[in-house]
């Protein structure tokens, strides 16, 4: 009889084939949800299925039900055989081809019998499927293309997409019954911006007991490695994923060891054979005695350094400035617990999906103070910027809501920052508002001269403004604008102005070693979620994290501060 995880594996790869056959993506996005449900139940699954109660479960329904209930009772699903009969020999692989249609599989696999990346290439190469009804030369040019791009591509995912995986992952990790301790590593536990396989360090006496359990997780899609404490595998959607399962009394150190970077670890075995020891994945050696590393502090003590926050882990000068006395504690980074209130959040007003009220009440739930209203600005007409006339109109909703809330309400704008460097409304609207976020949403081509001027002259706008998404990126989609980034610094340095480091997981700007270099000339920074949505305004932890691969501490932070500190800081007018 399968169990849950069978059966969450079985619903996934239901959604997958319904997802290429065209089908509805809610519909196959269902499946996914159900497969999530089940994972995470601690109930008994045959309990529920006897007492037909599955659609007490999150995101189940009654049609859900019913293929859970069949695949439990028979161990089989008639939906699913139908879709794997209906589909090509390997569809799920070929999919990933781009150029690959669902029409394509179909007649190659008719003609020439395809069922995989590896069959595909060779056919193309020696001339068959261009003889294929409906091809031709330039098709089969064109997918050996898409074939070369899937074997070459580059892994590395946004960091909330590996997320996705990676979290459900631990989870199912730690409620393994032979696991001790359990966290993630590499890339995500550094809050890299993009992750090229999600690392797991566990902790138990019996690490095959452990890994037999993972690699039976419904996020596996096949095991490529497994020998001893260690297993790789490729994840659903194509990443890959590592388990390091050592014994509880190694644990720290291997966290450790497989949370820096390379060159964060050279530089640590450096310093370590300087003192006469050696490191290594286990810990520190003095010649053949281990010392005692119970925890991460305990490796960066017997070094002579403090503890060095794993954001920070990348051999970029963090170690010498630990040495030096320079490093911030890990009580003075700053962490998601200190902020006190959301800043740069959009409503129906522009473009956001949630009114004043309901992320009013989204923010107060999460225990915010204060949260900014700060919708696009006129010149953002595709975005439905609000005009001078209807300011009026959101400001009196905004007093309305502040009636029926604790959280105190701030009017504010994502004003334009125009062409010439002005910022959008006129100046004596601009004084009116109780915090302005000035941003370049527009003429993103420009030269590095033309728009290093128009920042620049921005910055020197009278009024305080909180440069808003710097560098107008959207990671692996659109690269930063060209301009003299230190030169716009200086001229924030020097003027009522302040950065923000945007949270929205597609942007995170600015990024960390601009960050460091505004540190330098003691700029102050506001940690913001872009929030368009009630759900975006829980992307805070993405700005957090960047913040402090940055190495901002809690007090150069102005939305750490209470709301009538806050208000105060970034009041426009002086």
């Amino acid at each position: 009889m399968p169990d849950k995880l069978d059966i969450a594996r079985a619903l996934r790869e239901m959604g997958m084939l319904l997802q290429i056959k065209g089908e509805n993506p809610f519909k196959a996005r269902a499946y996914e949800t159900g497969a999530d449900a089940l994972e995470e139940l601690t109930d008994d699954l045959g309990a529920l299925v006897a007492a037909k109660k599955l659609t007490s479960l999150r995101g189940i329904g009654a049609a859900l039900a019913a293929q859970i209930a069949e695949l439990y009772q028979t161990g089989r699903s008639e939906q699913l055989e139908r879709l794997r009969a209906e589909l090509p020999r390997g569809v799920l692989e070929l999919s990933q081809v781009p150029g690959m249609t669902l029409k394509r599989m179909k007649a190659l696999h008719e003609a020439l019998g395809i069922g995989s990346v590896e069959e595909l290439k060779q056919a193309c190469l020696t001339g068959k499927v261009r003889a294929v009804k409906g091809f031709g030369a330039k098709i089969e040019s064109s997918l050996l293309e898409g074939i070369h791009r899937y074997e070459t591509h580059d892994e590395r995912v946004l960091l909330v997409d590996a997320l996705e995986l990676a979290e459900p992952l631990l989870g199912h990790v730690r409620g393994c019954e032979a696991t001790e301790q359990a966290e993630l590593a590499g890339d995500i536990r550094r809050w890299e911006e993009t992750v090229a396989r999600i690392d797991l360090v566990a902790a138990a006496d019996d690490a095959e007991q452990v890994i037999d359990c993972f690699v039976r997780s419904p996020h596996v899609a096949e095991v490529e490695e497994r020998a001893g404490p260690r297993c790789s595998v490729r994840l659903s959607g194509g990443l890959r994923g590592e388990l390091l399962c050592v014994p509880p009394r190694y644990y720290a150190a291997a966290l450790h060891h497989h949370t820096g970077a390379p060159a964060h670890l050279e530089a640590l075995a450096a310093l370590a054979r300087e003192q006469g020891l050696s490191l290594d994945e286990r810990g520190l050696l003095r010649g053949n005695k281990r010392l005692p590393v119970k925890t991460e502090e305990d490796l960066y003590r017997h070094l002579g350094l403090p503890f060095i926050a794993p954001e920070l882990r990348e051999g970029e000068g963090e170690i010498e400035a630990a040495a030096a006395g320079r490093a911030a504690d890990e009580g003075e980074l700053i962490e998601e617990g200190d902020i006190q209130g959301m800043v740069h959040c959009h409503t129906v007003y522009s473009d956001g999906k949630n009114t004043i009220e309901e992320m009013a009440l989204e923010a107060e739930a999460m225990g915010m103070k204060y949260l900014t209203i700060t919708d696009h600005s006129p010149a953002a007409h595709y975005a439905g910027g609000v005009g001078v006339d209807r300011l009026k109109q959101q400001w009196d909703e905004i007093a309305r809501v502040q009636e029926k809330v604790k959280v105190k309400l701030l009017r504010g704008t994502e004003s334009d920052i125009l062409e010439s460097g002005a910022l959008d409304y006129p100046d004596d609207i601009l004084e009116q508002f109780d915090v302005i976020i000035a941003s370049i949403h527009s003429r993103m081509k420009m030269d590095a001269d033309q728009m290093t001027r128009r920042l620049v002259k921005a910055m020197k706008q009278p009024v305080f403004k909180i440069w808003g998404h710097a560098l107008g990126r959207l990671i692996q989609r659109r690269e930063p604008f060209a301009c003299r980034v230190e030169e716009v610094l200086d001229a924030v340095a020097e003027s009522r102005a302040a950065v923000e480091v945007n949270g929205d997981p597609y942007r995170l700007d600015m990024q960390p070693r601009w960050l460091k270099e505004a540190r330098k000339r003691g700029i102050r920074f506001v940690i913001s979620t872009d929030a368009h949505s009630t759900n975006a305004l829980h992307n805070l932890r993405f700005g957090v994290g960047t913040a402090r691969r940055g190495g901002l501490r809690r007090g150069e932070v102005l939305n750490a501060l209470g709301p009538a500190a806050f208000r105060k800081a970034v009041r426009p007018a002086a």
